[in-house]
């Protein structure tokens, strides 16, 4: 076997920086690793232009308690998750934990499966008719498709020169569809749950871990909230060639984005997609 340049000179192989617990020098931007063209930021912005009084009068009646979650938070992380198939409180759930879409549009909040769930069940009128104006707006600026659900289910003509504008009653059609397609949508999700609470029980999500287990990193707690985490011993520095050090800062300004890069939250796509939203609205 033939060896590598490397291995014939007695170095050892390099690789590009892997340092699962460093920490960020400076706090991270969710928002910078999500492409621009998201779906998450296109369902984001659309819902800030939409009237959530109805949402809000509920809470702002209530004058005691912990503050709630933000309703608009709330129906932003439900529409983008019906969007993409996930009608399950409980894996909404782990997704505000995992996935950065979620977690970008959540900007870190993580609401349990339960409120997930009884913010549902709470406006679920209210919802539905958000969803549908969503769902119009998309239409209305083009989209064919919001995520997994269908939008306009007509077949569009290749020749845009004999394309109509929509009429009055396809229009009534259409909105009656939508109304539909979300009804079931939302009737989806709350079967989920009630199938899911019949076989985890109302007050599990049915993924946790044995205590045992669970503890495993933090070392004293199956918490990973509460548990306080290991001790770092920072590991013996070893001695490097200047080749090897040429090496990886090669492969760190390779690894790390250029700071020159334009921001892919930018404010130009956010009034770009306001003015569009606007125009559609007035």
């Amino acid at each position: 076997m033939r060896l590598g340049s490397w291995q014939s000179l007695g170095m050892a192989k390099v690789y590009r920086p892997y340092f699962p617990e460093q920490d960020f020098l400076l706090p991270p931007s969710l928002r910078e690793w999500l492409p621009e063209s998201h779906l998450a930021y296109f369902v984001s912005d659309l819902i800030d232009h939409l009237d959530l009084s109805r949402v809000e009068q509920h809470y702002e009646r209530e004058g005691r308690g912990y503050p709630p979650y933000h309703p608009r938070m709330m129906t932003k992380v439900l529409v983008y998750g019906y969007c993409v198939g996930v009608f399950s409180s409980r894996r909404i759930e782990k997704r505000l934990a995992e996935d950065i879409a979620f977690r970008v549009l959540a900007a870190g909040n993580e609401p349990d499966f339960r409120t997930i769930s009884e913010f549902r069940r709470i406006h679920l009128k209210a919802l539905e008719g958000l969803f549908v104006q969503v769902l119009q707006l998309a239409l209305k600026l083009g989209a064919m498709k919001l995520g997994r659900v269908a939008i306009d289910g007509t077949k569009i003509k290749a020749n845009a020169s004999k394309h109509k504008a929509m009429s009055y009653e396809r229009m009534l059609r259409e909105e009656a569809r939508l109304h539909e397609e979300v009804k079931q949508l939302l009737a989806e999700a709350e079967q989920t749950d009630k199938d899911e609470d019949k076989r985890y029980g109302r007050s599990r999500r049915g993924d946790e871990l044995p205590a045992e287990l669970g503890g495993a990193r933090s070392g004293c707690s199956a918490s990973p909230k509460q548990g306080k985490r290991r001790k770092r011993v920072p590991a013996p520095r070893q001695k490097r060639s200047k080749r090897t050090r040429a090496r990886t800062r090669t492969a760190s300004r390779m690894a790390t984005p250029s700071a020159e890069a334009a921001p892919l939250s930018s404010p130009s796509r956010r009034r770009n997609i306001t003015s569009l939203i606007r125009s559609h609205t007035s």
